[in-house]
């Protein structure tokens, strides 16, 4: 009778533990379903009244039509290729400053409009509004262009913007002078018909984006600095719209830019005495970077999907998925480090789940026979937004973990400042608005861009910068930016210019609605 007390007082604590393990469970599993059914973060402003405006409908004949795309084609044949930051096509560059005068008369002599080159190449427009106490915005695009050969493989001349079946093939149709070329058309558009904006805002066109915008960007920012400009937001190129792109989706997605992943460039370097190879030490200068570059690889930097901008792109996507992946998603709070090793598994999602260490140059050796008394390696690090360049410094020097490998920052810079993307946000309502206008049935979610923009320069300037045009992404796609083969379909150029078109009348309005419902929280 003694030994049953203890076993029965056992057996009861093991019955409680395990009654409230499947109590929590099934609150846990209740909580969650509710969230599945009840979370819809894309109600908020759409079904508010919005203030009415009389905005202006734009109706192109055959005559235009042939006109914008003529224009938009000898924007494509001008070469404006930046080499590097020391290096760049400057006759393309002053020709391409002349094809804009000519393509948008309207724009250069209307009295609505200040025009002024900044640092010779780059192009900086005021458009005056009426109300003055309106604060203004800022549409930003790029001159120059990547380098491109048509030996590489292209099907068509890279700077040819030849038509093959619906697409201008080129360098520059999405990156960047299709949205360079559309927010000019459309302004000129809109002047020709007696627009004049209650609400101003500039224009800036930088000549070095590609070459990290040190000349155009940073002087145009210096100029608004000195006049005191303060901007309301700033639209970018950056994301789009992903048709069949993201796996299991229903449906296309525009997803708008809140941040940038930050940058870092870091050299690995060591120095041994040289020698000759008919007598080699037990370590070389290369084996030793060889397994501190080895080091780094296996080790990736921590997980940290859920802690920045990419969970709400896959809250607001989680109702266009079907059943398992629609509770997951809908409930990242329960299941961001499950959804986080799935990413992970691939390098394109993988670039939204850390900070990417990428090994991109390695050099050693001047002779086949001579112990090299140098080895050098670059690492290219794209800093998730949940982290700083210094934790990624600090990381990488521990992960090295040995102290004949020094460790230096070459350049970097922090992650950009996450913009604001809620009911009060008038920059990303107003996007969301344009897109929703042109294409109702399309899921609209905020993103974060991995690569870097001229629109980092501008974060001084104002809270909330954004990052995307309505160019359309399928499958594939994604490898002609930078790549060969870029393009863009001819009634997808014409899209860019009526986003535009609309999104300059719809910044007219002098505030947002009070949004029909909030975003639920349970």
């Amino acid at each position: 009778m003694t030994d049953s007390g203890p076993k029965f007082k056992t057996l009861k604590l093991l019955k409680l533990i395990l009654s409230g393990f499947l109590v929590t469970v099934s609150l846990l599993f209740a909580i969650a379903s509710i969230r599945t059914l009840s979370l819809d973060v894309n109600v908020g402003l759409q079904l508010a009244r919005w203030e009415k405006t009389n905005n202006i409908s734009l109706v192109v004949s055959q005559q235009q039509r042939e006109e914008l795309l003529d224009n938009f084609k000898e924007a494509i044949r001008i070469p404006t290729v930046s080499f590097s930051k020391d290096e760049s096509n400057t006759t393309a560059l002053r020709e391409f400053d002349r094809f804009l005068r000519k393509a948008f008369p309207t724009v250069f002599s209307s009295d609505l409009v200040r025009h002024e080159l900044v640092a010779n190449y780059s192009h900086l427009f005021w458009v005056r509004g009426s109300q003055p106490d309106l604060v203004p915005y800022l549409l930003l695009a790029h001159i120059d262009v990547v380098p491109a050969s048509e030996s590489d493989g292209w099907d068509a001349p890279p700077f040819s913007a030849e038509e093959i079946d619906g697409f201008i093939y080129g360098r520059g149709t999405i990156d960047d002078k299709g949205s360079l070329v559309g927010i000019l058309q459309a302004l000129e558009y809109l002047l020709m018909k007696g627009y004049a904006p209650r609400r101003g805002f500039y224009i800036s066109l930088g000549h070095d984006e590609e070459v990290s915008g040190t000349k155009g960007a940073m002087n145009i920012v210096r100029v608004l600095k000195q006049r005191g400009v303060r901007l309301l937001f700033v639209l970018d190129e950056g994301l789009a719209v992903l048709d069949g792109v993201i796996s299991g989706l229903e449906g296309p997605a525009a997803l708008i830019g809140l941040s940038e992943k930050g940058w870092a460039t870091v050299k690995l370097s060591v120095f041994m005495a040289p020698g000759h190879s008919s007598m080699p030490p037990s370590e070389t200068s290369i084996g030793i970077l060889a397994a501190a570059v080895k080091r780094l690889e296996d080790n990736p930097m921590p997980r940290l999907f859920g802690h920045g901008p990419e969970k709400g792109t896959f809250e607001h996507l989680a109702h266009k998925f079907g059943l398992p992946m629609k509770f997951i998603m809908s409930n990242l709070w329960l299941f961001a480090p499950l959804l986080g090793r799935v990413l992970e598994r691939k390098p394109e999602t993988n670039a939204f789940v850390r900070t990417t260490t990428a090994v991109t140059m390695f050099n050693a050796g001047v002779k086949v026979n001579i112990m090299p008394s140098l080895a050098e390696a670059y690492v290219n690090l794209r800093i998730h937004s949940a982290q700083s360049l210094q934790e990624v410094l600090d990381l990488v020097q521990s992960t090295v973990g040995d102290q004949r490998v020094k460790v230096e920052l070459i350049d970097g810079f922090d992650p950009l400042p996450v913009s604001s993307m809620d009911d009060k946000s008038f920059g990303f309502q107003i996007i969301k608005k344009t897109v929703l206008e042109m294409f109702p049935t399309i899921t609209v979610a905020p993103g974060i861009c991995i690569g870097n923009t001229d629109s980092r320069h501008f974060k001084d300037l104002t809270d909330d910068i954004y990052r995307f045009a309505p160019v359309w992404f399928k499958p594939g796609d994604a490898q002609r930016f930078h790549g060969i083969n870029e393009r863009i379909s001819k009634k997808n150029y014409e899209e860019l210019l009526v986003f535009y078109f609309s999104l300059i009348q719809n910044c007219d309005i002098l505030k947002l609605p009070e949004p029909h419902s909030t975003i639920h929280e349970l």
